[in-house]
């Protein structure tokens, strides 16, 4: 039975960093949802800044996981994001800049996955490295439950979907009866969290929640989700690319 999940509103924006700015480098985020399968899935991924090809391991997590979780059972859903990390990890083994077409290559690709399937009010985060989640469950935007930021021992070190042992730093987290999901990026995280990660900086995500909400015009909403992630202020805050995806269930 399909389920009509184009009534979710949606939108997702990504600005480059200054330091790829200065660069003249491309953004390295990148994000997709789809809509017309059974499950709205919705990911976006840092590409490494380390990485010779990381918004290519970005663009390729986000493509795979949208593509074959829109019309898995929500039951099968954890066992279906593994078996789906493993296809796209596959396909960068196999891709044409993989001159080794080995694992061993796959650091070229690095990236972290922060996503969600939604199925009939029930929700699942999926999770690889830092970025974030958010599912919010009052108008006041005081109840929600997060999927955090992950880092190692040191404060610019992730966990990413290339890496051998991924498996041990996917987490997920499930939610029902949320009205509103964030997914971000690192380049967003300081702007929506304590700097300990336990509560949310409501003066940056309600705004941009109610705004979207009552927007009509997807393109003035797009424009204006774009340009609060490109003020002077958060580029001083986070020189890093930044990703932004809202949706209203």
């Amino acid at each position: 039975m399909r389920i009509n999940n184009q009534n979710i509103k949606v939108l997702s924006a990504s600005v480059k960093g200054v330091l790829h700015t200065q660069k003249n480098e491309p953004c390295q985020d990148y994000s997709q949802y789809v809509q017309d399968g059974r499950n709205f899935v919705a990911v976006v991924s840092d590409g490494a800044g380390s990485a010779k090809y990381g918004r290519i391991g970005a663009k390729t997590i986000c493509e795979t996981l949208t593509s074959l979780l829109k019309d898995i059972e929500f039951n099968d859903a954890k066992k279906a994001v593994i078996q789906a990390i493993g296809i796209a990890r596959s396909k960068l083994i196999r891709h044409r800049l993989n001159k080794t077409k080995s694992t061993a290559s796959l650091i070229d690709f690095s990236a972290t996955i922060v996503g969600v399937i939604y199925h009939k009010n029930k929700g699942l985060f999926f999770h690889i490295g830092d970025g974030a989640g958010l599912a919010f469950f009052d108008e006041k935007y005081q109840k929600f439950t997060a999927s955090r930021p992950e880092n190692g021992h040191f404060k610019c070190e992730t966990f990413f979907y290339t890496m051998d042992d991924w498996k041990d730093s996917l987490r997920f987290t499930t939610f029902e009866n949320a009205h509103t999901l964030f997914l971000m990026t690192d380049g967003v995280t300081n702007f929506s969290f304590s700097k300990d990660f336990q509560s949310i900086e409501k003066s940056f995500l309600q705004p941009i929640g109610d705004f979207l909400t009552k927007e009509a015009c997807k393109t003035k909403a797009l424009r204006a989700l774009s340009n609060t992630l490109k003020t002077p202020l958060a580029s001083k805050l986070n020189s890093d690319d930044k990703t932004l995806l809202w949706a209203k269930l």
